[in-house]
C-alpha cells in the first residue's frame, strides 16, 4: 500500500486559533506527544515571527529527534535564514516556505504580476534548497489560482528543489470532487511531478476540509496537512483524527497507510484539551465524550449481540478505555506511576512524587480518582509556568441572604499578602480580590466550566481568558472546588500575560 505522510500543524496554524496560545513548555510537551503519536513531519511554528516562536521551535527541533521538524517562512531570504536557524539541530529538518498564487492574493496582497510571482518561487525554493535538500513549497490559496498557472509554479519549485509540494485549500473554498480534479490535473500536467510528494492542506470554512483532503489522497496525494482536533484559524484546520481514522476505518477504499499509532489519538487530543483549556466537543468525531455512546433502545440491543452493529470502530483502538481505571487514597506509587507512563507521561521521580502527593489530596476530598483527574492534576502541578502569583488560602461566602465576600491569601514575587473584597457573586469577589492584591484590573473575555468527570463530585476545570492593554492570555485549572479552580485558573492567565511581557522585553533587548 501506498504511504501517506502526515504533516501535523497543530504547533503553528493551530496555535493560531483563538484561545490556543500555548507557552514554550507546553510546546515542547505536545511536540513529544506528537512524536509518540507518529506523525512524520511537525510544523512547530513561524520562527520569523517572534523571538518567543524562534526558541520554541528551536527547543523543539533539538529535542524531537524521529520526525521531521519543519519551520515555515515566507518567500524571503531573511525568513528562510530564521528558520533553517531555528530547525538545523533536527536530523531531517524541513524548511517550508510559501507564496500567494490566485490573482486577487497576487493583485491585493503581493501586488506582483504572475511573472515577478514565478521568479520568487524560484528563488526562494532554490535559496531554500541551498540549506537542505528537504524544503516544502506550498502555493497559498492554491484552490482559487488558475490550474495552469499552478503547473508553472510547481513545475519551477521542483525544478529549484522543492521535494514536497503542497496544495492548500487556505479559505475552504473548494468542493471535494473538484479538488480531486485539481490534484490528478496537477499530478498529469506537472512534467516533473514525479520528483515530488503531492500535499494537500484544508480548511474547514465550509465544513468541508476532511473530505476534501481524503478526496485529495484518493486522487493521488500522498502527504495530509492536518492539526489535532482540527484547531486553526477560523473553522479550524482538518483533523488529524479524522483522516487517520477514515483511512483506516476504509482501507479498502482508500489502499493506504500512515505510521500513526491510533491508540495515541485520544490521549495527544485530550493533552492538547488540557493544554489550551478548550475541551473537546461531546459530538466531536472519534474523541468526543458521546462519539461510542449509545443511548437508542435499538442501539444497545445490537450492541449487546455484536458491537460491530453500530460501531466501525472499537473505543479502545483510539486510545479511549472502555472501563474508566479508579485509583484512590490506597493506590500506591507503583501503581501511579505505570499508568502515567501508560498515559505517555514522561516524568522523573522528583515529579512523580509531586503528583502522587496531589492525588493523595485529591482522594481525601473525593471518592474516586480516573485518568482526567490524574491527567489534571499533571498539568496543574507539573506543566505550568513559574508562578509570579500563587494561590495559598481561599475563602468565599456567598447566597441569597448575605453580600459575596472572598479573603484571599496569596504570594506576589514570594512576598505574601492578604486582601479581602467584595463582588456580584462569589466567583465576581474572588476576581475582584485577585486583582486588589495583583494591582492589575484585565477584563474578563471568558469564563467557562467544565466537569472532568461525572458525578457529583467531579473536579471542575475552569477556563478564564483575560484581556490587558492589547494583550490576551488564557488560563486553566482544575479543582473539586469550582471557586478554587476559577481562583487559580484566573492566576494562571495572569501569570501567562506577566510572561508574555517580559518575553516582548526580552526580545527587545
Amino acid at each position: 500500500m501506498d504511504k501517506i505522510y502526515i504533516f501535523d500543524t497543530t504547533l503553528r496554524d493551530g496555535e493560531q486559533s483563538p484561545g490556543a496560545t500555548m507557552n514554550h513548555n507546553e510546546k515542547i510537551r505536545l511536540a513529544r506527544q506528537l512524536e509518540t503519536l507518529g506523525v512524520d513531519i511537525i510544523e512547530a511554528g513561524f520562527p520569523a515571527a517572534s523571538q518567543g516562536d524562534f526558541k520554541a521551535v528551536s527547543a523543539i527541533a533539538k529535542t524531537v529527534q524521529h520526525c521531521q521538524i519543519a519551520g515555515l517562512c515566507r518567500a524571503l531570504p531573511a525568513d528562510i535564514d530564521r528558520a533553517w536557524e531555528a530547525i538545523q539541530h533536527n536530523p531531517q529538518a524541513r524548511i517550508h516556505t510559501f507564496l500567494a498564487t490566485s490573482d486577487i492574493h497576487m493583485k491585493y496582497k503581493l501586488r506582483k504580476e504572475r511573472h515577478q510571482v514565478l521568479e520568487m518561487v524560484e528563488a526562494a525554493v532554490k535559496y531554500a534548497a541551498s540549506k537542505t535538500s528537504n524544503v516544502e513549497f506550498s502555493a497559498e490559496d492554491a484552490s482559487r489560482s488558475d490550474w495552469d498557472f499552478l503547473v508553472q509554479v510547481f513545475e519551477r519549485a521542483i525544478k529549484a528543489g522543492a521535494t514536497t509540494i503542497n496544495v492548500p485549500d487556505t479559505v475552504g473554498y473548494i468542493q471535494p470532487q473538484e479538488f480531486a480534479e485539481l490534484i490528478q490535473y496537477l499530478l498529469t500536467h506537472v512534467t516533473n511531478s514525479h520528483k515530488a510528494v503531492f500535499s494537500v492542506h484544508c480548511h474547514n470554512d465550509l465544513g468541508l476540509g476532511t473530505a476534501n483532503t481524503l478526496a485529495a489522497i484518493k486522487a493521488g496525494a500522498r502527504q495530509a496537512e492536518v492539526t489535532l482536533s482540527g484547531i486553526g484559524e477560523r473553522a479550524g484546520n482538518v483533523a488529524l483524527e479524522e483522516v487517520v481514522m477514515a483511512m483506516d476505518v476504509r482501507q479498502d477504499f482508500y489502499q493506504v497507510t500512515t505510521n500513526i499509532k491510533k491508540d495515541q489519538i485520544y490521549p495527544s487530543a485530550r493533552l492538547l484539551s488540557l493544554i489550551i483549556g478548550q475541551p473537546i466537543p461531546p459530538y466531536k468525531s472519534i474523541i468526543g465524550a458521546n462519539a461510542f455512546a449509545h443511548e437508542s433502545g435499538i442501539h444497545q440491543d445490537g450492541m449487546l449481540k455484536n458491537r460491530q452493529t453500530y460501531e466501525i470502530m472499537t473505543p479502545e483502538s483510539v486510545g479511549r478505555q472502555e472501563e474508566d481505571m479508579v485509583l484512590g487514597k490506597h493506590s500506591g506509587r507503583a501503581a501511579l506511576a505505570k499508568r502515567l507512563k501508560d498515559l505517555g507521561y514522561s516524568l522523573d521521580e522528583e515529579q512523580i512524587d509531586i503528583v502522587f502527593a496531589a492525588m493523595k489530596k485529591l482522594a481525601d476530598r473525593k471518592k474516586e480518582i480516573f485518568i482526567e483527574d490524574l491527567e489534571a492534576v499533571v498539568m496543574d502541578e507539573i506543566f505550568r509556568i513559574p508562578d509570579k502569583f500563587r494561590l495559598e488560602y481561599l475563602s468565599a461566602i456567598s447566597g441569597n441572604m448575605s453580600i459575596p465576600n472572598a479573603v484571599i491569601k496569596m504570594y506576589v514575587d514570594g512576598e505574601e499578602r492578604t486582601v479581602s473584597d467584595f463582588g456580584t457573586g462569589p466567583i465576581d469577589a474572588v476576581f475582584n480580590t485577585i486583582a486588589k492584591v495583583v494591582g492589575r484590573h484585565p477584563s474578563l473575555a471568558r469564563y467557562s466550566v467544565n466537569a472532568i468527570t461525572g458525578g457529583t463530585d467531579a473536579q471542575g476545570e475552569v477556563t478564564v481568558k483575560l484581556q490587558e492593554n492589547g494583550k490576551t492570555a488564557v488560563g486553566r485549572a482544575s479543582d473539586a472546588d469550582i471557586i478554587v479552580a476559577s481562583a487559580k485558573a484566573y492566576l494562571n492567565a495572569l501569570n501567562r500575560l506577566v510572561k508574555r511581557e517580559e518575553d516582548m522585553v526580552c526580545a527587545k533587548l
